[in-house]
């Protein structure tokens, strides 16, 4: 066969990708958020991930869509948001949606997780965290140690509650307590509907907020098998194009400058992404990461 024989059958540029199938993969990477810090490295909420998700489920030749999940929880509502908006796209598409947790898929992680039709993760992975947490400091104390008078006015007796800077208040506890356990409930609830009968562990287990390795999570029915987005694709998927949609990110980690605080202007500015540096710092850590 001459030369020439051998280039007429060879592929035309961009004929091989008008053929492929595509499978999209949407990450979500970070603390589940509605006001991520301007020097994050990651956070989601509908905002963020939005113009990710409809480019994923936007291919012509879309055959599957992935989400890499990567985040121990957050915000409820952001999660729950996210997830009915994932679950929405693909009921209009009618595609299958594959969910992959990576190193940790917990709490809010988890129930975005959920949106998947089927939920794979490494062995290692830390996986589930069903539950709810509300945290805080109470600073009474500090206050008066240093002569400072708390002064709050309302209309409404019930429109200050859990002041930090005041004592608290049994009936605020038992409100709190109730707000929490209506949030676990929904949470569950969502489990259950998406997991059905592939859950093992009774209700006890499975929803006291307990974390389990990705083998474990597999064993109890929240995860349905084990693998990384990479092996699962290409064993379902051999001849599809895999193409990646990234969320948003703040502007600062996009200029590459999220380093730390310090590059922002005013000490107020630097104050307050230094907490929500530290609050999304302590989200992680307590899955040890």
């Amino acid at each position: 066969m001459s030369v020439t024989e051998k280039l007429a059958r060879l592929p035309r540029i961009g004929e091989r990708g008008d053929r492929a199938p595509v499978v999209a993969v949407v990450r979500l990477h970070g603390v589940i958020t509605p006001s991520p810090s301007p020097i994050a490295r990651g956070a989601i909420n509908t905002t963020t991930v939005e113009s990710a998700l409809t480019r994923a489920f936007d291919h012509d030749r879309l055959v599957a869509v992935a989400l890499a999940v990567n985040s121990p929880g957050g915000a409820p509502t952001q999660s729950a948001l996210v997830s009915e908006r994932v679950r929405e796209l693909a009921a209009k598409k009618s595609v299958p949606v594959l969910a992959f947790c990576e190193d940790v898929a917990a709490s809010g992680g988890y129930l975005l997780a959920c949106a998947g039709d089927e939920i794979y993760a490494h062995s290692s992975s830390l996986v589930g965290s069903i539950g709810v947490v509300s945290s805080g400091f109470g600073l009474v104390g500090l206050i008066e140690r240093f002569g400072v008078e708390r002064r709050v006015h309302t209309a409404g007796t019930r429109k200050v509650r859990l002041d930090p800077f005041l004592p608290e208040r049994d009936e605020d506890v038992r409100w709190l307590e109730g707000q929490l356990g209506d949030l676990h409930d929904q949470f569950a609830g969502w489990v259950r509907e998406r997991r059905g009968d592939r859950l093992n562990g009774g209700d006890t287990d499975l929803f006291s907020g307990e974390v389990w390795t990705g083998r474990r999570a597999l064993e109890l029915g929240l995860v349905d098998g084990l693998g990384s987005l990479r092996s699962v694709i290409a064993e379902r998927f051999p001849t599809a194009e895999v193409s990646v949609a990234e969320p948003k990110r703040a502007l600062l980690a996009r200029l590459g400058l999220a380093g730390g605080p310090a590059v922002l202007a005013s000490t107020s500015d630097r104050v307050l992404a230094a907490v929500q540096a530290l609050e999304e710092r302590a989200t992680w850590s307590r899955f040890g990461l």
